[in-house]
This record gives structure tokens, C-alpha cells and sequence, in this order.
């Protein structure tokens, strides 16, 4: 299932979740074109290591916590990347309408952090950095089936050669992509794919 558009158009001009969008590839697409050094390097000081931030004392505390903020901004790859911000584009431009721009970027931000921290608690002892939007994007999803309950998605449906377009309830998609989201292993020795997707 591939959500398509929602049938909840949006009052006013979605600034806050464009820019999210935008930073997001820009972030991804940037480093292919100007990293000279090695790329695990990149990731591993960017993306978030759970074993630096929960370990490193109070001297490397500080520096261990930047990644809280920047990992949520890199991503493993196109597919990666591309299913975030599909999502992101759907269902955030509803969110920051009904919560604001400031507070929308806000609220994006926090569950984003709040997403890596407990995920890094979870695996408090990995050295493998985490990277993406995900815990972010969670909350978005959460925040639009708390909004929007009967909501319905235009959701394209493939199965072999077979397409259709359907409407289907928010809440029946979005739970599953919750579930996906929440019950799929959250680890890799890929760092590539840097865990959180």
C-alpha cells in the first residue's frame, strides 16, 4: 500500500513541513556530492551513537548530544529517504495547520529527538549510529490519527500486475504503518542503513 494524498486538503501554505522536506533531502543529497573522507565517518559524527551518549561521561555528554539533532536529518538511502518524506508530505501539512508553523516544527523536532533517545536506550550499547526522520515522522502520524480519525487516504494498492486506487480509513493505514514501523528489528551492521527505518 502506497498512500497517494489524503481528502483533507489544508488551509493555509504547509512553510514549516516544505522546509522539513527540502532540509531533509538537501541533507541526504549534499554529502554524495561534497564528502571527500570516508562516509561511515560522516555518519558515525552526525548520526546519533547510542553508546557515546550514554557512556561518554559528563566530558563527551555535550558533543554525544548534537546528534540527537542531526541524525533525525540523514538518511540510509534513496527508499529510505523517499518513504519518509512521502509521508511527511501527506499527513504534516494537516498537523502544522491545525498546530501552527512554530509549534508544528516544535513538535516535529521533539518527537524526533524523543524517537532517538528511546531508541538509543533500547540499544544503549550499540556503536552503530542512528540516522532518519522516523521517530519524527512517527509523531506526525500519531498527531494526524489523533486530529483526523475519519479521515480517509487515497492509497494506491499493488499486488503482481494488478494497480487499483483506493479510499481507505486513516486510521486502518496509518496503524499499519505504526505497526510496521514499531515492530520491525531496529538494528544493522549496515551502517548505510544506520538502524532506524
Amino acid at each position: 500500500m502506497i498512500p497517494i494524498r489524503d481528502d483533507n486538503p489544508a488551509r493555509s501554505i504547509p512553510l514549516v513541513n516544505a522546509f522539513l522536506i527540502v532540509a531533509n533531502a538537501a541533507a541526504f543529497i549534499c554529502p554524495l556530492f561534497w564528502m571527500t573522507g570516508d562516509p561511515e565517518a560522516f555518519y558515525t559524527g552526525f548520526g546519533f551513537v547510542p553508546h557515546d551518549f550514554f557512556y561518554s561521561g559528563n566530558s563527551g555528554w555535550l558533543s554525544s548530544s548534537i546528534p540527537l539533532f542531526t541524525s533525525m536529518f540523514l538518511h540510509g538511502g534513496w527508499v529510505h529517504l523517499l518513504g519518509n518524506m512521502l509521508y511527511l508530505w501527506i499527513f504534516g501539512d494537516n498537523v502544522e495547520d491545525r498546530l501552527g508553523h512554530g509549534r508544528y516544527l516544535f513538535f516535529y523536532i521533539c518527537c524526533g529527538i524523543v524517537g532517538t533517545l528511546v531508541h538509543g536506550f533500547i540499544h544503549a550499547g550499540s556503536k552503530v549510529p542512528t540516522i532518519g526522520a522516523s521517530g519524527a515522522i512517527a509523531g506526525v502520524l500519531g498527531a494526524y490519527l489523533y486530529l483526523f480519525p475519519r479521515a480517509r487516504i487515497r492509497t494506491l494498492l499493488v499486488f503482481l500486475f494488478f494497480f487499483r486506487i483506493v479510499r481507505i480509513p486513516a486510521i486502518l493505514l496509518l496503524r499499519r504503518c505504526l505497526h510496521k514501523e514499531f515492530s520491525e528489528p531496529t538494528s544493522t551492521h549496515d551502517w548505510a542503513r544506520a538502524i532506524r527505518e
